[in-house]
């Protein structure tokens, strides 16, 4: 995949691509459905299709004091839209300068002259342009303009009845329900990060971890998950079960929030290393122990539940359905 981060570095072979527009946080599977759309109609016409996303979030440009919420930062929604095996990821950069534009205007400059599109390919429910006043319908009607054709993507529901969104995931996160943001996302939620060095507690209790800060993450709820972590070595992530902590260590007066993973079977220096850590299941909330000995028996309990959940359970870090997507007729 190809990533082009502003027009000089398109090529010339790529015009006439079909491209998808969203921010597609999370890269659920509702998103999912937006971009294969875009996929499969380029495949279809023998063109190049691809993704134009915004960087950094909107929200994080209008409301810059809100809590972190991403789901999934640059890097992470690039390596998700790269797993559907798109040719193109067009990194938009978003201001107020570019807030600013028309709706007329970002199509004529971006859609038209950048990239010639052919064909693009949106949700149900994207706005774009200077006070949100370009929708689906006025992209069709430019495009019959200008040229290109418009597929608007009716919304896709789960299972449960549930239209697919971004909000509901962050809701199932902070209500400690990993399992079931999952079923929306398509693949387990992961925060990842380097490791950082921590207070060294956790080895001296028996159990070593491996320390995240959380940044400009969607904070899940508080507690203890059973978790797979990744470790990269040489380009390829190694994964193993794991058990993990997210708070901020009441049983020590701590106030900063940490991730703490303790990986199971594995006794290697984490340090400075690159790590992803997927939530697969809520174990406990997090609670203030009334010493070493009541903390480190707990943990211990924790571990062993942390293996049941794990054992036997399915596990993928590539974005697809974990079950079936059905069409909102």
């Amino acid at each position: 995949m190809r990533l082009v981060r502003h027009c000089g570095e398109f090529k010339l072979e790529h015009r006439g691509c079909v491209v998808a527009l969203g921010n597609f946080d999370g890269v659920h599977l509702g998103h999912q459905t937006v971009i294969l759309t875009a996929k499969r109609i380029a495949e279809e016409n023998g063109v190049a299709h691809g993704v134009m996303t915004f960087e950094p979030h909107p929200r994080t440009v209008f409301h810059p004091d809100q809590p972190p919420f991403r789901l999934t930062p640059f890097r992470v929604k690039a390596r998700l839209i790269e797993a559907l095996g798109m040719d193109l990821l067009l990194q938009q950069h978003f201001d107020t300068g570019f807030a600013g534009i028309s709706a007329l205007q970002f199509i004529e400059e971006q859609l038209v002259q950048c990239l010639g599109t052919s064909h693009v390919v949106v949700g149900y429910d994207y706005v774009f342009g200077k006070g949100r006043q370009g929708t689906g319908a006025f992209l069709q009607q430019i495009g019959q303009e200008k040229g290109f054709g418009v597929t608007v993507v009716p919304p896709a529901m789960a299972p449960s009845g549930e239209v697919y969104s971004s909000t509901q995931v962050r809701d199932y996160l902070v209500a400690g329900r990993p399992s079931d943001a999952a079923k929306l996302l398509g693949h387990y939620w992961e925060v990842e990060g380097r490791v950082e060095h921590g207070d060294a507690r956790g080895g001296k209790l028996g159990f070593p971890t491996a320390n995240l800060r959380l940044d400009e993450y969607q904070r899940p709820a508080t507690g203890v998950y059973a978790v797979r972590a990744g470790i990269d070595k040489g380009g390829d992530t190694v994964w193993h079960d794991g058990v993990a902590n997210f708070g901020r260590r009441p049983t020590f007066d701590k106030t900063d929030e940490l991730l703490e993973v303790h990986l199971l079977g594995v006794d290697e220096d984490l340090y400075g290393r690159h790590l992803r850590v997927a939530l697969i299941d809520f174990i406990r909330p997090e609670r203030k122990f009334s010493g070493i000995d009541e903390l480190r028996a707990q943990i211990a309990t924790d571990v062993e539940t942390g293996r049941a959940l794990l054992a036997g359970r399915k596990f993928t870090a590539k974005p697809g359905p974990l079950v079936p997507v059905t069409p909102n007729a």
